[in-house]
This record gives structure tokens, sequence and C-alpha cells, in this order.
């Protein structure tokens, strides 16, 4: 929002330098991104007349005019402009002048005649090419006729204004606006501010009624006005109007269109002005679109309207789209004779989307998006329709058609003390009720009881901590105390999750594994892949492209598309490694739950062959030996892998789900040949943990643990057991029916065929026993052994070798 401190002395006497004021403005109320006026570093840039203009007898395109700059002789000036003409006031740099970019105007000659300075365009005077009239833009800009020749060009084209660029947060929306940015400085400096009221003059041989009827959802817009004006001259708008928008960025256009910008600017009110003569019947409706509607709207792009998008119709269909931009051939002309002039309120959401999903970021969506004063919308229709009347030399029709929707003042109750409390002040009654006084609240006080009504002006204010914020800061947040915090200190350290977290990242990169970090976000089908449990997916209602749809429900499908991005690219031995969330969402609810997991994808070499080593393929059980190191050190005992053929992603004879007990915490293995295939991949090796799970299971991490001085004893056993029992079944069992002094159990030869049964395989073990507390005697040791084989042969079958 670009305020003219001019403009602001129209509604508060305010005499203060304008770097001083965007100072107090940041420090009170919202950021300022610059301090800025338009003829710094300008000279000698003045008005001048063209007496006499004729063609240059060496070009084509230029001309030679004598021009009076008020001096006792003419100056003879060569210009290029295509509108340049005699008896035109002109903007011309004098010789030595300084125009913008710091170019130094020289006297000179062109194509041999004497040129003694410039007649400029606003854009060769430092105006952007945005805000420059399209009548000028390829031309000379001209002055009113009431120039007087000499002058100063500065003040007639409004460039001797200091111009304060505000960043208005979505809070303060009330800030965009003069009148409300009036109504703030007024407080911070404790003013009076004096505002305008139109002073209307309807044409009462005629009413509105003959003209047009309103019909609008109150959900869509509870506040839609209407007024005619009629035997409107459409034109150039006056000097004074067009300087007050192109200071405030706005290009003008003509005394209708720029009209309603101009009320946009001061009330923060936005407006729009239909061709009456182009609007199909009587009736106006504020409705949703249907659907199949399509729209020109007033940048020439055809627009296929979306069934949430509110539209303003008449009986033939959208003539323009609610509070974001008007319809083409519905716009105003330099035919138009009456013209339709609408204020409203509409629904801020369905406006914010309607912005989003057209990519239509106008003025007036950005005010409807963070609210407007519902105050004062019958108030800015009648001011500018009356500009209208007057600019435009029209009448306006008796009446309003429409409805508005009424609101009352917020009422907060606020005691002095809890204020004083949370700002650590000890500020009296009656400083608190003069800054409620300033910022225009009205109030009632009892014993230090605030009941304060806040004007509808101030919709950023609902509950008593909107009063203490307001309170902070006009009193100065520079002039509140200054406190250390108190209580005991206490040292800092990761919560058991995050240390669990941060050892899961460690443990991994240790084994080889990079980090990689993928998108949150993937396709519905990469999505449901993977899952470990059943659940709904979550697609954005407005995601950024087709591959962006859904948020994600594994971390396998965005480290294959890792892989796939290495392999693209010659890099054929990846290990990578993801921790990070995904999302499950139930049946019946709306948002998904946040679950953390850890993923690994690997492929191609796992050590490369060396003078001193074999060269190691990735395989199933590097994979399956990766994992178990990171349970180990994770302090998750009792883990037993199940083969599966469950996971339709996954290579049906090369992957294991993984339990802790009964509960099921991953999986690990081979990726499909088919899903390889899809991206483009080689036989590539997975596992996905719920971290969550084993962080809910509350572990003990690995500490230190002293080597024990006391000697091991070993036994070992070989079985002839069916071919059907795992390995995992028969270690568990062991380790469970064993004692405290079992401390390892370890598969050390696999054997098939000879004297062994064909429906049998042997298996050979090393058990390890040990005590930290004494030396172990063989009678213990034999004891415990022999009990766990007999239990072994009763529950397994097993023949002992």
């Amino acid at each position: 929002m670009k305020v003219s401190t001019k403009w602001l002395k129209d509604y508060i006497d305010l005499d203060i330098n304008p770097e001083e004021l965007a100072e107090k403005i940041e420090r009170t109320a919202v950021e300022v991104d610059s301090v800025s006026r338009l003829d710094k570093n300008l000279k000698k840039i003045v008005v001048g007349a063209t007496v006499e203009v004729r063609k240059h007898p060496e070009s084509d395109h230029l001309n030679i005019c004598q021009v009076d700059v008020g001096a006792a002789e003419l100056l003879q000036i060569v210009c290029g402009a295509p509108n340049i003409a005699a008896g035109k006031k002109v903007i011309v740099a004098l010789p030595n002048s300084r125009i913008a970019g710091n170019v130094k105007i020289k006297k000179s000659k062109m194509r041999g005649e004497v040129s003694e300075g410039m007649i400029c365009s606003l854009q060769e005077i430092g105006f952007s090419e945005s805000v420059v009239p399209k009548a000028y833009a390829a031309g000379i800009y001209l002055l009113p006729d009431d120039a007087k020749p000499g002058e100063p060009v500065y003040s007639y084209l409004g460039m001797d204004e200091d111009i304060i660029d505000l960043d208005v947060t979505p809070n303060r929306a009330d800030m965009l606006s003069m009148r409300g940015t009036a109504h703030e400085l007024a407080a911070i400096y404790d003013q009076k501010v004096i505002l305008k009221k139109p002073a209307l003059q309807e044409d009462l041989t005629d009413k509105i009624s003959n003209y047009i009827q309103v019909a609008a959802d109150k959900e869509l817009s509870p506040t839609y006005l209407l007024r005619i004006i009629k035997d409107v001259q459409v034109e150039e708008s006056p000097m004074w109007l067009q300087r007050r928008l192109w200071n405030a960025g706005i290009r003008p256009m003509n005394n209708v269109v720029d009209v309603t910008n101009y009320i946009l600017l001061d009330y923060g009110q936005p407006l729009h002005s239909f061709d009456y003569q182009k609007i199909a019947g009587k009736g106006i409706e504020v409705r949703l679109a249907k659907s199949g509607e399509t729209l020109q709207t007033l940048d020439e792009e055809e627009r296929k309207l979306l069934p949430n998008d509110i539209v303003i119709a008449d009986d033939n269909g959208p003539i323009a789209l609610a509070g974001t931009m008007g319809g083409l051939n519905s716009g105003i002309s330099a035919e138009t004779q009456v013209i339709a002039l609408e204020a409203a309120v509409f629904n801020s959401s369905a406006i914010r989307k309607t912005a989003r999903k057209h990519n239509l970021h106008s003025e007036a969506a950005m005010r409807f998006e963070r609210g407007i004063n519902r105050g004062t919308v019958a108030e800015a229709l009648d001011m500018a329709a009356q500009l209208i009347a007057e600019l435009g030399n029209g009448k306006i029709v008796a009446g309003v058609a429409g409805t508005q929707d009424s609101i009352q003042p917020v009422i907060i109750n606020i005691s002095t003390k809890k204020i004083n409390d949370v700002l650590g002040t000890e500020l009296q009654i009656a400083e608190i009720k003069d800054i409620f006084e300033r910022l225009g609240f009205t109030i009632e006080e009892e014993n230090g009881n605030f009941t304060v009504s806040v004007p509808v002006r101030r919709w950023d204010i609902s509950i008593p901590a909107d009063l203490i914020e307001e309170v902070a800061r006009i009193y100065g947040y520079d002039n509140l105390p200054a406190t250390l915090p108190s209580g005991e200190l206490t040292p800092g350290k990761y919560t058991y999750k995050q240390q669990v977290i941060r050892n899961t990242r460690s443990i991994l990169e240790e084994s080889g594994l990079m980090q990689a970090i993928s998108y949150g976000l993937t396709s519905d089908k990469k999505a449901q892949r993977f899952m470990m449990e059943d659940a709904q997916s979550t697609r954005l209602n407005f995601p950024m492209s087709s591959d962006r749809t859904t948020v994600r429900m594994n971390l396998i499908s965005g480290l294959l598309d890792d892989v796939a991005y290495n392999n693209a690219r010659k890099v054929s031995d990846v290990m990578l490694y993801e921790q990070g969330r995904v999302f499950y969402r139930d049946k019946d609810n709306d948002r998904p739950r946040e679950v953390e997991h850890v993923a690994a994808a690997m492929t191609g070499l796992y050590s490369v062959q060396s003078w001193h080593d074999e060269k190691k393929q990735i395989d199933f059980y590097v994979t399956k030996g990766i994992v178990e190191h990171l349970l180990t050190v994770l302090g998750v005992t009792d883990v037993n892998y199940r083969a599966s053929q469950e996971h339709e992603e996954m290579h049906p004879g090369r992957t294991a789900d993984i339990f802790i007990d009964n509960l099921f915490i991953g999986f690990v293995g081979e990726v499909h040949p088919s899903i390889s295939k899809e991206y483009g991949i080689g036989r590539t090796y997975v596992f996905e943990l719920d971290l969550q799970k084993i962080i809910d299971f509350n572990n003990e991490l690995i500490v230190y643990q002293p080597v024990s001085k006391y000697p091991v004893i070993t036994r070992d056993v070989a079985m002839a057991v069916g071919k059907e029992i795992a390995n995992a079944d028969i270690v568990n069992f062991i380790k469970k029916q064993s004692g405290k002094i079992l401390s390892n159990v370890q598969l050390f030869d696999v054997y098939e065929g000879g004297k062994i049964s064909t429906e049998q395989k042997s298996l050979a073990y090393e058990l390890t026993y040990s005590d930290s507390s004494k030396t172990l005697e063989d009678d213990d040791v034999t004891a415990d052994f022999e009990k766990v084989m007999s239990k072994l042969q009763a529950k397994f079958n097993v023949e002992i070798r």
C-alpha cells in the first residue's frame, strides 16, 4: 500500500519528516518497504508551451518545436514524439537538467538542427511504465491547459509528494486504505481524524427500480449494493485524480474506472462499474457458477468457471467474477452512458480460492480475502457515485438496489490488572483509557474494569489479547520494561524420541548409507504402494502438479525415484536412506496421522573390489544385516523375520516381515521386478520400519557395557529339522527357554543332502554362556543346555546329531 503524505494531510494534521514517520509506523503498526519521492535527483524540469511545430527537413519522424518556457526567448527543441503538436503544454528538460537515471541533458544538434533541451515523456522523468496512461505510453505527456510555462512540473504531476510504501500484514487489512492509515496515525500521534462525507445529489425524478433488481445469496454476499448513474460522459480524469492514482501505483484509465480505484485506495472498498446498456435484462444475481459456464475477463482471457466461483450474472449468464475481475463484454468504454456501480462484501474464503485457481490476484481480491470495513460499504458507494456524476456530468438515479447486512461493534471486557500482568507494566487507569480513546474505541470503566466497544473498521480485534496488543503498540514497545526470565534452569537434552531418531540416522550412515530427503507429496499411485497398514489417501485441493497430488504413505517410493535419478546419470551403486513422516488417514477422519518411519533403498555393490578384498554385491542378507544392526543398537530384542508374500510391490520369494514378538514393525526384501522395470532400475533391495512403534516400545538404547572379566563357555549342537522350520523360530525358542547365562546363539552351518532326509535340513548352532558376576561351572551350563535341547525336541521334533 503506497501512502502519500500529502493525501494523508486531507484527514490528519501531521507535519513530520517522512523518514521519521515511516520509522514510527514500522515500530508501531506494520513494516515499511521504502520511502520515496519522484522528484528526487531531478533538476530543471519545467512546464513548456509548444508555440510552433514543424517537420525536420532531414528526418521523416523528427519535429522542430519552438517552446515557451517562461523565458524572454523561445527554446528550439527537436522532438520525435508522435503526439507532439502546437498549442500544447508539455514537460521540458532544460539544458543542463537532470532527468531519470541521473542523465544530464545538454544543448546539442540533431540532424543539423540545434536542440536546446528535451520534451519528455513520463517514463523519462522517472515514472514506471505500469502507471503511465495508455494514451501517452508511446509519446510525451500533455499537461493541463492551465499549467504555467516556466514553472517546475513536480507539483503538477504529484512528484513532490513523499510516498511511504507499507508492507501491510494480513491481520491489519484496515491499513489497506488511506482512511484506515489515517486512523492509525491519529492514534499513534494523538491527533483527530477529519473525514469527508459524501454530499449525494440524486435525481428524484427517476428511481433505480426502473433500471435494475438484485438477488444475492447471503452466504456468498451478505452485502450487495448497486447504484445507477446516467448521462455519463466517459473521458480523461482530472489531473488531481491521476496524480493520486499513479502515486499509488495504479494506471489512470478514465473518469469512471479511476473513481472506483480512487475509492478502493481511500476507503479500502473494492467497487466495480458495469456498462448498464450491456447488461441483459433488469436482473442482477449473485450466485455460484454453473457447470460449463465461461467468462472472458477484462484481461481478454477466456476462463472456464468452476463450481465454487462466485459470479455476477445477468439474464444471459456471468458478467463478472465477483470480487476478482469484471467481464470484458460489460466493461466501461468510451461509448458508455449509463453506469451500474457495484459495492459489496463477498465470502472471503471463496474469493481466495477463485483468485488462486484462476491466478487473478487483483487489488480487489486481496482486500476481499483479508476483509474490508463493512461499516462504510454504502458510504463508499455514495462517494463514488457522486464523484462519477461530477466528473462525467451525469445524474445519480434515486435509490439503491440490493441489501446490506447489519453489523454491530464487538464488545470486549478487560481489566487494568490483566493488561499490566501481561505487559509487565504499571499503567494507570487514565493511561489505558487515553490509549483506547486515541484508537477511537468507545469505553466504559468501573473500578479498573473496561468494557470496550471496538468500531467495525477494526475487524481484526475480537478478544482481550487483541486489546492488550493495542495498548502495547500505542504505549510503545520500547517503553515496555525489560526483565530476565526467572525460574530454575534445566540442562537441555534430547527427548527419548529425538535420541532414537538421531541414533537411527547415525547408525545407517555408519553402515555406509547416505541420507536422502524426498518430497512429502507424490502421485496417488505411488502413495498407496509399500503400505504397512490400511489407510485412506489424503489429496490436495490445489496441487502444484499432477505428480504432487497426494501426501505420501511410504518412504520407499521417494527413494526409488532417487535411485532412478542416480541410475539415469550412470551412478549404479546407490545406498540411500530416509527418515521422515508418512501420513495415514483413517476412514472417518479428514486429517491424517503423522507417523515416523525410516526406510532405505540399495542397489549395485555394497563394497568394491580392492587388492585385499573381494567385491560384495548388495543382496537380501546384506540388507537384512543392516536392519538387524540398526535394531540391535536401538535396543530392540526378540526380533523375528517371517517370509512374506503379502506385499505385491515386493519379490514374493525374497521378502520378510519384521516383528517384535507379534508386533509388526516393517519389512525387508527385494523390490518386485515389475516395479524395478517401471522405474528403470536394476535389482534393488529395500526396507521400511515403523520407527514410531519402535519408539513407543520404549526400548533402552544400548549404552557402554564392560566386557566380562570371567571366561565364557560354548556348546555346539547340530540338529536335523523339517525344511519348513525357520532358523528364527529355533533361535527365539532357545533364547526364551534358556536361563540368564545364555548370551548368544549363532547359526554357523546349514547342510542338506547326504545322510539327511530329503524332508529335512541340518542346522548347526554355537551357544555362548557367560556370567558377569562369577566364573561359570560346566555343570550349570550342561544342565541349561540339556533342558533347552529336550524342550526343542518336543517342540519341533528335531533330531540332535
